[in-house]
């Protein structure tokens, strides 16, 4: 046998098969579901396609709750910019200021009252909300500012664009399907649907 030969190490065939049980199980931990784009189409009551409405798809299995993920919310032009921020509880939001005059952002909603003294430039601490539900936003100084942080228990939602179109990286499956816009107030949770999704876009119309 040659000296190069001799130099490759010994496997022992207990060390061969744990290798191959942690590998087995590596791949358990592979989603059984992989994600892909979902297009849902939202509409009033009257079939006009709904701008700006909260979309959130509930899978089971997935945590409710996230950590450490930061959104802006921000004040340009004397206006929150975006009007609407969607998070997944747990998940907190910055409001820079980008405006040459001082703003004082508060909520008194149940899920997070908090405020924003007279500032400008971005706040040194994020605000963090674990509850979900919808906040409603204002400013003290300039009472035409109106914003609204709604805060789902999934990391699978989305806004609908001018044409009333969310897309979701969602698991194909049977899921429920719940889609809020600002015309409903903080105090409703949204109206709720029962979709099976990844066999192509769906079509949802709330109603009053």
């Amino acid at each position: 046998m040659t000296s190069a030969a001799r130099s490759w190490p010994r496997v022992s065939a207990r060390r061969v098969s744990a290798l191959w049980t942690l590998s087995a199980a590596l791949i358990g931990l592979a989603p059984c579901a992989q994600a892909a784009t979902q297009t849902v189409m939202v509409t009033d009551a009257a079939g006009q396609p709904l701008a700006g409405a909260a979309v959130a798809v509930f899978v089971k299995g997935t945590p409710a709750s996230a950590t450490g993920k930061t959104v802006d919310m921000a004040q340009r032009d004397k206006q929150f910019e975006p009007t609407l921020v969607v998070i997944q509880t747990g998940s907190s939001v910055n409001f820079p200021n980008f405006d040459t005059v001082r703003h004082h952002v508060y909520s008194f909603s149940s899920i997070k009252p908090f405020e924003i003294k007279l500032y400008s430039g971005r706040p040194s601490v994020p605000v963090t909300f674990d509850k979900p539900g919808t906040a409603t936003l204002g400013c003290n100084i300039h009472d035409s500012m109106l914003g609204y942080i709604h805060v789902v228990d999934t990391p699978y939602f989305a806004v609908t664009n001018a044409q009333g179109k969310a897309e979701l990286d969602v698991p194909a499956g049977d899921h429920r399907v719940r889609v809020w816009h600002p015309k409903m107030t903080e105090t409703q949770p949204g109206q709720e649907f029962r979709q099976v999704l990844g066999s192509g876009p769906i079509s949802l119309r709330l109603n009053p």
